[in-house]
């Protein structure tokens, strides 16, 4: 069983899609895909897995992607702790996304988990998938110190299994939706106007909008279920039965997300796009005036200076007449592991929980010099993160982010993960082309069953 999910592991990541932003869909790459060279701060080493497990008593190996997000993040961590620790040092190995599937593939294969760093950094997509299957792969965190109810719930559950916590939260994912304020007002609307409302309403207003302006309100990638997965997170549901197997027939929360789904492409307040840069094109020069999903969309928003203090951003609609449903969700982020080669986990767990799990400092650092949006709640209250945005017309963008990431609903991926979104991939779109939906439901938990061999 093993050697399949191994096989699927590698079939999957490595068909992933590098997206731009510290964050992505769940079938892509996350915080930038890098390049193979190591850090150069770090003497230029490749990403082999020779490089593994720290070479002395105040030193932790690292493998993590992106100079300018993941690695710069965790060298200001590491220049924190060594206010206190002067011996402290991280050895960071620069390893893109896809290398370090590969590298984990060799390492997971052969059983030979003495070739591991100390700390790598894991898709939140992806994190569920590798815990479950290679438990021997992560140190059990729960009771090292590291203060975890001081992270969104929701974040916190990415890296939860069986009630253990294996990771470290990193970037979050946190739902937005950001609108052009300027053409809601040709329509006649504001951005209150689309703050903590339903989806029903939702569409009303759209319908108006559409009408008046010509503009669908937001935008989803044709052929991808992921928005799908944020409907159904924001309302608390789940896609898994308790024992493991696909909870697709019958799910009400997973019905009422396509219904939603299929409604907002008839009525055209949703429209769609091929590929990402068409996806992209749409909100920042083409035919919708806004945009929902994870935070590090902001990037591509801001993409237009010309465009600066036009936007507003608010939080996503909820599902109507859903009691567990909620205005906040999730997509894409990553998260710090803690391996089982780890040669000191005392001094590992005391660096997180003192930076990435402790550190205003380090979040007003890494905020303005990287992107990087926090999951860790205490961030909110930052005189950074309360700065106003001259692009958001001096709206405090970064608090707010903060306070909807405290409240995403928890979201349990599994081990199959990939093969759901793929199967459900495929009901939106035979359903927006008036397919029956509980048909197609039942067609898809068929497949991932016969995915899981069952």
């Amino acid at each position: 069983m093993k050697k399949k999910l191994l096989s699927i592991i590698l079939a999957a990541t490595m068909a992933a899609t590098v997206l731009a932003g510290c964050g992505s869909s769940d079938s892509g790459n996350a915080s930038g895909s890098g390049s193979a060279a190591a850090d150069s701060s770090n003497g230029g080493a490749t990403a082999d897995t020779s490089n593994a497990g720290g070479s002395g008593d105040n030193t932790l190996t690292v493998w993590t992607w992106d100079p300018n997000f993941n690695i710069y993040s965790i060298r200001e961590a590491e220049k924190i702790y060594q206010k206190e620790n002067p011996d402290f040092k991280l050895e960071i190995v620069e390893t893109p996304w896809e290398d370090m599937q590969t590298n984990l593939g060799t390492i997971l294969g052969s059983g030979n988990l003495s070739q591991l760093p100390d700390i790598l950094l894991m898709q939140d997509f992806a994190f569920q998938k590798y815990a479950i299957t290679y438990p021997d792969m992560f140190t059990d965190l729960t009771a090292s110190g590291i203060d975890f109810s001081t992270f969104g719930a929701g974040k916190v559950a990415e890296s939860t299994v069986n009630g253990k916590n294996l990771g470290v939260p990193f970037d979050a994912g946190t739902e937005v939706a950001c609108y052009r304020k300027d053409l809601l007002k040709d329509a006649g609307y504001t951005i209150d106007d689309l703050t903590d409302i339903d989806w029903d309403r939702f569409i009303e207003i759209g319908k108006d909008v559409k009408a008046k302006t010509g503009y669908s309100l937001f935008s989803t990638q044709a052929g991808s279920a992921d928005f799908i997965m944020q409907l159904v997170q924001s309302a608390g549901g789940e896609i898994w039965k308790a024992d493991g197997t696909p909870n697709f027939v019958g799910n009400d929360i997973l019905i009422k997300s396509l219904e939603t789904y299929k409604e907002l492409f008839d009525t055209g307040v949703m429209a769609t796009a091929n590929d990402w840069d068409s996806y992209i094109a749409t909100f920042t020069s083409g035919k919708t005036l806004g945009t929902i999903n994870g935070c590090w969309i902001i990037a591509s928003v801001q993409a237009d200076e010309n465009q600066s203090g036009l936007w507003g951003l608010t939080n996503m609609p909820k599902l109507t007449g859903v009691s567990s449903a909620t205005n906040y969700s999730n997509q894409g982020g990553s998260t710090w592991v803690v391996t089982s080669n780890c040669k000191n986990v005392e001094l590992a767990s005391d660096f997180f929980a003192k930076t990435f799990a402790g550190s205003n400092e380090l979040y007003d650092t890494i905020l303005p010099g990287a992107g990087a949006i926090s999951c860790w709640t205490p961030a909110a209250g930052s005189s950074v993160y309360s700065e106003p945005i001259a692009f958001f017309d001096g709206q405090a963008i970064y608090a707010e982010i903060a306070d909807f990431g405290a409240k995403v609903p928890g979201f349990e991926r599994g081990v199959y993960f990939t093969e759901a979104n793929t199967a459900l991939a495929n009901v939106a779109t035979n359903i927006v082309n008036g397919a029956d939906i509980d048909a197609e439901l039942k067609a898809a938990e068929d497949t991932v069953n016969f995915d899981m061999g069952n």
